[in-house]
């Protein structure tokens, strides 16, 4: 007990509770450590500054995708088998590691970085371009164009595999940039359901065909052969063509056309003059020419004409029926 000044005693004051006194030990190392926080703070001047750039508001999780991703083209129009339409609009994830890959067909391949880094990497990996196409079979999907990656763009294979379920499977990456996705399907387990031919209209199957019968004859090289099955996959919307390739066929549009009057005349006196050499050659070999004013005397026509003669009389056949002016003498040095 306490003596009071009164001379009453006093009881001594209570001691407080463990728990409370630890919870005002550690305030006080939390104040302390603030106070030197701060202190080092004062003394520290400028903050280094991050030169990486900040494409937090691009990356951020929580952002609906589609304001995360920027891609620099649209999809390709979905073709190929027609069974396989029905992926169209579909995604499938598959998720290694960190990363977190999304197969969309007909559409783009994204990855996604599963950290809480502020500059945590979401890109795209390639937009649907176009098939992969060998011995009339279709071999892989290419997704292009995708987020740049030091001088090109990433881009991405797509193989398609049998399986029992929709999925992918497996991704890897085989050269800088360059990746590959397999995605397992029951819809290609059939063994004709990738073949190309099928998938073509009755157009471009009859050229295919005419094509065959060319390398057949041996009328057209082997890769004679190949051009043209390339140009009737991309008329079919499977293949695209280059750059140079699309200029090539607007300059072929151009050349056919009479821009100007200037060129117009120009290609007139041109045509003149193959007709005129045309007529030289006819009456050289003694072979009349007359002209009727109720035919077409346009210089198409003209110049048609006169060369069918001239290819009669180089490749006509040995008949008894001969042109008129002829003199029935055939002669083979011709």
């Amino acid at each position: 007990m306490v003596p009071r000044l009164g001379g009453a005693a006093a009881p001594w004051p209570r001691a407080l509770p463990f728990p409370a006194e630890e919870a005002m030990a550690a305030a006080r190392l939390l104040l302390a450590a603030l106070g030197a926080a701060l202190g080092l703070f004062a003394s520290a001047g400028k903050m280094k500054i991050v030169e990486e750039p900040n494409t937090f508001g691009l990356n951020n999780p929580f952002l609906p995708q589609p304001n995360r991703l920027q891609p620099k083209m649209s999809p390709s129009a979905v073709s190929g088998p027609a069974h396989l339409f029905r992926l169209a609009g579909k995604c499938f994830s598959f998720v290694e590691s960190t990363y977190k890959y999304e197969f969309c067909p007909f559409h783009n391949v994204t990855q996604h970085e599963q950290t809480f880094r502020w500059n945590a990497y979401s890109g795209i990996l390639g937009i649907w371009h176009e098939w992969e196409i060998d011995n009339n079979t279709f071999v892989g999907m290419w997704m292009r164009e995708g987020d740049s990656c030091e001088t090109k763009s990433r881009q991405t294979k797509v193989h398609l595999v049998c399986g029992r379920s929709n999925k992918l499977a497996y991704v890897s990456e085989p050269s800088t940039c360059v990746y590959s996705l397999t995605f397992e399907t029951p819809l290609v387990c059939h063994p004709h359901s990738l073949l190309v031919y099928p998938t073509l209209t009755e157009a471009l199957q009859r050229k295919w065909d005419e094509a065959e019968q060319l390398l057949y004859d041996e009328l057209i090289t082997d890769q004679g052969y190949k051009k043209i099955l390339k140009e009737i996959f991309e008329e079919a919307g499977l293949l695209k063509a280059t750059e140079e390739e699309e200029v090539e066929k607007q300059n072929k549009k151009i050349s056919l056309e009479f821009e100007t009057v200037e060129k117009c005349s120009k290609e007139y006196k041109q045509l003149s003059k193959e007709i005129k050499k045309l007529k030289d050659l006819l009456s050289q070999h003694g072979i009349a020419y007359k002209g009727n004013s109720a035919e077409n005397t346009s210089v198409e026509h003209v110049s048609h004409k006169l060369a069918t003669a001239v290819t009669t009389i180089f490749n006509g056949s040995k008949d008894d029926e001969h042109l008129h002016g002829d003199t029935g003498i055939w002669n083979d040095t011709v």
